[in-house]
């Protein structure tokens, strides 16, 4: 302080010295001065002169503040002036109103200081280091002075951003500084920050922005917050705009249901601030970012249907019938609404089942078409109101079948205590506003959007014109007072009522050979019609010449020729005749080229400046582009051309029919095969539990063999230590106490044995089963295969059991017969009672029975393997000669395709070559008639020689005669 006051009274006492000259002592004395005091006090000085001085101080001073920036970062308030100082030099922030052309001065000046600073990429990253302290003279500065270089070069600061390490990160801090002031100018940094950048918006949304935003949105107090709100949301839609990541980050987050509270706003007419307007206004348009038609189809699906589950939709629809809500927040809802239930059937459903607190309940459709046909109420809100149902009706057929259904005779309200929807656009389709019959026209085109049952239906409407007259058909008063043009007197636009009406009926009658017939049974229509294309009209009327020119078209084309006053031929000659072809192309073309068509094409939303710029709708202009082609097309063709298009047509059909059928062949033996392999894998486990009580089996066999030859071991060291006769008896009691715990094994190994048998069988039983719903589903060489894979696979498994239990029986009937041989020479070596005797040779005589037995079922499944086997080699021959009738018939059929698709390709290139000569033909013809050459027609020359054939067979009988 004491510096700047020497300094000013300096100035002051001795000669005077320019501004200049003092900022140049003070830049000096920040540049040489050894005291910290010293170069703080100078840089303070600066900081006072910067803001009146700018240009001086940004010239000489801001390598010197750069300077101090780098070296004196341990004092915070040199800091401090340091940053505010460059601030004042960089932004062109001023408060006081300056005129126009040292405001764009201004500007220029702060770009080119900015660019000045950015020159050298150290320095940003050295202000991002700087936002790391916590101080607040440095913290807040160094925010303000970032935010100032984004706004004058917000591309290239970006990038230096994009590329430090851990720059991003360093400013998402600011969000969480407890200091508003330092939080809020955070916000405001990181709007410019993410502006037009989808890269740091990805790092911006990963480092939780989403979460932090959402959090201070709600502790602000939501729609009722301050203009941190509004700058919380702008930032929002900076992430979320034009960026599909983290559209769906955002959805995946669950953040979608954290908008909800948003919109709960009273029914009450107060407290509706200005900036409570401005904040809903932007969480509407937040919410329709989500749900933009320009989104991918199925990230815009996704959150529509997040949106209905989380009861955003119901809320949304609560402000929509609720009472004193502020016009433009009403319109910018009801354009919310469209884009949430825009082509998602499950909201559409909902919006259809809205009602109105009114008394009676109305529904919300009808309450809002009201609306649209009202030429009292504000221009915006009925294109809104337009738009909503354009997309409640968009890819809706249930509900396009629901408003139709309101004009046919059967569904009308006989009391007339209600009004329905189709009522309301009739009645605005006749009324004398040009607006409203343009509204309710392209509202009536959408109802029959591709949907050819409601096109159909609708010929059903039956009008009543007046008392005493017939009723006449939808239809039919379209076309008269479209006929009647400019008779009618109307408010607004002459031509919006005629271009509405063409283009519900260009509509009405494209892809609709039925509707066409009934158009062109009122035979006043050709005529007008071709009158209007005709004529030589203003500019303005051009645009109805084409439209007529594309309904004269649609007539055409769409023909099915069940009129024979009106068939496609005689179409053609008359429009050859009253106009030329070339003249009705030319007129056809007049509605692509209108100023206003590409400007309808581009959004879906109606969005036009003043009523007399709706002409086209969205929708219509895809019509136009689609039919504009085929149209001209048809109109150049010859019947023989038209004979040889729908022959070819009906070849494609056939053809197409053909590979149809042979698709749904492949499919339904695709279904047969998966049956079949479901049925493969319940074999195998089946055939893995088969395996596993084998297992099991062979165990316990194992088990039996080693108790038994314990038995042997036990024998052997008895027949050694014969003793007296008392120990002879008890080594008798003990072996006849094993051979009857060796009868048990036997028996419970025969049993087992018939539990494998009857498993054995029951898998028999389930093969025959499967053998024949293979024989009802399968063809016959596919069945032989995997009968004899099967029939294989179970033989070897079987072969295998009984190989082991044979091999298992042999075993234990020599090892029987070893132990029965002992046991007699025990039994004579020692002496023993005739009871005895006679016991043991019963019990032997009942176990060689029983092996006989066993052996001979054992010869009986030797016998079955044997048949089994030659079984498998019938069935192998069998399928070896299927194998081979297959091959041939697959490579027949392999042919025969292969000379379908030759056809196909000859038949498209025949076709390509007719059409090529016909062009040159006919370009050729029109050549020679240019040059004034005679051009003699086919059907001249056909005619022509038929009369030289007949003049030669008459001289011929002229000449017989004389003879």
């Amino acid at each position: 302080m004491n510096f700047l006051r020497g300094v000013m009274g300096g100035q002051s006492a001795g000669p005077q010295h320019t501004e200049a000259e003092t900022i140049q002592k003070l830049c000096d004395r920040v540049a040489s001065s050894t005291l910290l005091d010293d170069r703080r006090n100078a840089v303070r000085a600066l900081k006072s002169l910067s803001k009146k001085y700018r240009l001086e101080v940004g010239i000489q001073a801001m390598e010197h503040l750069i300077h101090v920036l780098q070296t004196d970062r341990s004092d915070s308030e040199i800091i401090g002036y340091a940053l505010d100082t460059l601030y004042n030099i960089i932004s062109n922030d001023e408060e006081e109103e300056v005129e126009e052309n040292s405001t764009r001065q201004s500007e220029d000046l702060g770009s080119q200081f900015t660019e000045i600073f950015i020159k050298q990429q150290e320095n940003v990253t050295l202000l991002l280091s700087l936002l790391e302290e916590f101080d607040f003279h440095v913290r807040w500065p160094g925010v303000k002075l970032l935010t100032s270089l984004l706004k004058q070069l917000g591309p290239q600061v970006q990038q230096i951003i994009l590329v430090s390490p851990m720059g991003v990160s360093r400013l998402m801090d600011l969000l969480a500084d407890s200091r508003e002031v330092i939080r809020n100018d955070g916000v405001l940094l990181l709007q410019a920050l993410t502006r037009s950048n989808g890269a740091i918006q990805k790092i911006v949304a990963f480092e939780n922005a989403f979460e932090r935003l959402l959090d201070i949105i709600t502790e602000e107090g939501n729609s009722d917050g301050g203009i941190v709100v509004e700058d919380c949301l702008i930032l929002l839609q900076n992430l979320l705009k034009n960026n599909n990541s983290n559209q769906n980050f955002f959805k995946e987050g669950s953040y979608i249901q954290r908008m909800k509270p948003w919109f709960e706003v009273g029914d009450e007419n107060s407290g509706w601030s200005a900036q409570k307007v401005t904040n809903l206004h932007l969480m509407l348009q937040l919410v329709r970012v989500l749900v933009s038609p320009t989104n991918p189809p199925g990230a815009t699906s996704s959150c529509q249907k997040a949106m209905f589950q989380c009861g955003l939709l119901q809320q949304l629809c609560t402000i929509l019938m609720a009472t004193g809500v502020p016009a433009d927040i009403l319109t910018e809802t009801i354009n919310t609404v469209s884009e949430v239930i825009r082509g998602c059937q499950v909201n559409q459903d909902y919006f259809a089942s809205v009602n109105a607190p009114s008394n009676p309940p109305r529904p919300a459709i009808v309450v809002l078409l009201m609306s649209m046909v009202n030429e009292r109420q504000p221009f915006v809100l009925r294109c809104a109101v337009l738009y909503c149902f354009q997309c409640f009706l968009y890819k809706n057929q249930k509900g396009q079948g629901e408003i139709v259904s309101t004009l046919l005779p059967s569904t009308i309200d006989a009391t007339g205590n209600s009004v329905s929807a189709g009522q309301l656009l009739c009645g605005g389709l006749f009324s004398t506003d040009s607006l409203s019959n343009w509204c309710a026209a392209v509202a009536l085109a959408h109802a029959l959007q591709e949907n050819a049952t409601q096109k159909e239906q609708l010929l059903r409407v039956q009008l009543a014109t007046s008392i005493g007259n017939p009723p006449v058909s939808l239809l039919q008063q379209c076309t008269n007072i479209l006929s009647q043009g400019d008779k009618i007197d109307r408010r607004g636009s002459k031509i919006q009522t005629r271009v509405g009406l063409l283009m519900l009926l260009c509509t009405w009658l494209s892809n609709c050979p039925i509707a066409v017939t009934h158009f062109l049974h009122n035979s006043a229509n050709v005529p007008f019609l071709t009158g209007q294309i005709a004529e030589n009209l203003g500019e303005e009327e051009q645009l109805v010449q084409g439209l007529c020119a594309l309904l004269l078209g649609i007539s055409i084309y769409f023909n099915d020729n069940s009129l024979e006053s009106c068939m496609k031929e005689k179409l053609k000659q008359l429009i050859e005749k009253r106009i030329g072809k070339e003249n009705f192309i030319e007129k056809l073309g007049f509605i692509s080229k209108h100023e206003l068509y590409s400007r309808a094409s581009q959004k879906p939303q109606p969005n036009f400046p003043s009523p007399e710029c709706m002409i086209f709708d969205h929708e219509f202009t895809k019509l136009v582009k689609e039919l504009e082609g085929v149209i001209t097309k048809a109109i150049y063709k010859s019947s023989e051309e038209d004979k040889k298009e729908e022959e070819v047509k009906k070849t494609l059909e056939q053809h197409d029919n053909i590979v149809s059928h042979y698709k749904n062949m492949i499919r339904e033996q695709d279904l047969q095969l998966e049956e079949l392999r479901q049925q493969v894998s319940t074999l195998k486990c089946q055939n893995e539990q088969l395996q596993t009580a084998v297992t099991q089996q062979v165990s316990q066999i194992q088990q039996h063999k080693d108790q038994y030859n314990l038995l042997k071991v036990q024998l052997g060291k008895d027949n050694q230590h014969q003793g007296s006769y008392s120990n002879g008896a008890q080594m008798n009691g003990v072996q006849l106490e094993e051979i009857g715990r060796l009868r048990e094994e036997i028996e419970e190994l025969k049993s087992n044995q018939e539990l494998l048998q009857s498993q054995l069988t029951e898998k028999d039983s389930l093969i025959e089963n499967l053998r024949s719903r293979v024989i009802l589903t399968l063809p016959f060489s596919l069945f032989l295969f995997l009968n004899f894979y099967l029939f294989i696979f179970e033989l070897a498994t079987l072969k295998s059991q009984l190989n082991s239990q044979s091999v298992e029986i042999t075993k234990l009937q020599t090892e029987k017969q070893e132990l029965l041989q002992k046991t007699k020479t025990f039994v004579k070596s020692v002496p023993v009672q005739g009871d005895g005797e006679t016991v043991i040779a019963a019990k032997t005589t009942d176990v060689e029975g029983r092996l006989s037995a066993l052996l001979q079922e054992t010869k009986e499944l030797k016998n079955e393997i044997k048949a089994l086997s030659e079984e498998r080699t019938a069935i192998k021959e069998q399928l070896d000669s299927c194998n081979s009738t297959v091959a041939i018939l697959q490579n027949e059929k392999d042919k025969l395709e292969l000379e379908i698709t030759d056809s196909k390709k000859e038949q498209d290139d025949l076709l390509v070559l007719l059409a090529e000569q016909d062009q040159k033909i006919f370009s050729l013809k029109r050549k020679l008639k240019d040059l004034g050459y005679p051009i003699v027609e086919e059907d001249e020359l056909e005619s022509g020689d038929q009369e030289d054939e007949d003049d030669e067979n008459e001289d011929a009988d002229k000449d017989q005669d004389s003879i």
